[in-house]
């Protein structure tokens, strides 16, 4: 197997483990195991678990993003591609899989003080709240400048609200009810 391929499926496997499991209880030896390789090899492709954790974040990150762009632009054009990022949670949420949103639960296990995997995330979520801006941009005409970014803002809000307690209710009225403030806000 190429170098590459092992270390997809080291990552890949990592990040099943630790957005199943949390990462503070999935342990190295776990992911040797489930992986089906050497301690050595696992090593030649990261030097820590933290770098391992960095490469779940973004492995999480760009499938996400990468699918909720899709998702927005398979919509019809105006404010439905802007509701379109909860019916996109929506879709998240029915995933048999659905266990919260994976950089929540990563903040919430790690020491406060680390701030490699904070400022990773932190990354994250402001991309986010610019592929918002950038939906409300290309769908929204009334809505111009500083507008924009505040709106984004509100927005990302309420998407994350709806993460965490759909994750803690186990159930989507949060995703729907978020969408129907969201609705009523960019009116």
């Amino acid at each position: 197997m190429k170098r590459s391929e092992v270390k997809d499926r080291i990552i890949e496997t990592a990040s099943f483990l630790f957005y199943k499991n949390g990462y503070n209880s999935t342990g190295i030896n776990e992911i040797i195991s489930e992986t089906g390789i050497a301690k050595a090899t696992l090593y030649n492709h990261f030097k820590s678990k933290e770098e391992i954790c960095l490469a779940y974040l973004r492995f999480k990150n760009s499938t996400f993003i990468e699918g909720i762009q899709t998702y927005i632009d398979s919509q019809p054009k105006g404010a439905t591609q802007v509701l379109a990022i909860f019916d996109f949670l929506g879709l998240f949420f029915q995933d048999k899989d659905f266990n919260g949103c994976w950089c929540i639960k990563t903040v919430a296990e790690i020491p406060k003080d680390n701030e490699i995997i904070r400022n990773e995330i932190q990354t994250q979520k402001n991309a986010f709240i610019q592929l918002i801006g950038e939906t409300i941009t290309n769908n929204l005409d009334d809505i111009k400048g500083e507008e924009i970014e505040s709106l984004a803002r509100q927005i990302y809000l309420l998407y994350e609200s709806a993460v965490g307690e759909s994750h803690l209710h186990q159930a989507d009225w949060p995703i729907k009810e978020s969408r129907n403030l969201c609705a009523r806000i960019i009116g």
